[in-house]
């Protein structure tokens, strides 16, 4: 029996919690022509900022591809998408994201 006094309520979407990550905004000129030039932008600001690193998930706009994939099908009904869900609880960093969310990489550094 459903209370009507003290109805069920949906939880509202949160924005992810981006505490404890460096977030890179890049708007490259010229613009990268595809993936592999976006990671190629992105890996070297992770080299830079991190040394050595691992990219743990990203995604493509431009051919609406992500890694790990499929993550995003466990978060249909989700404000956060997949692979920032992915990187986020695997220890994330870093976060590079070009043009806007064109193309977005997650990172962890890598501890000697």
């Amino acid at each position: 029996m459903i209370d009507k006094i003290n109805p069920p309520t949906c939880s509202i979407p949160q924005e992810p919690d981006y505490s404890g990550v460096s977030i890179f905004n890049l708007f490259p000129d010229p613009s990268p022509e595809n993936y592999l030039q976006a990671m190629q932008l992105a890996n070297a600001v992770a080299e830079e900022r991190l040394g050595e690193y691992m990219l743990l998930s990203w995604y493509d706009r431009d051919r609406d591809f992500e890694s790990p994939q499929h993550a995003s099908e466990c978060h249909a009904d989700s404000a956060v998408p997949g692979y920032v869900d992915y990187g986020l609880y695997h220890g994330a960093t870093l976060k590079v994201d070009i043009e806007e969310g064109r193309f977005v990489f997650f990172y962890l550094p890598v501890d000697m």
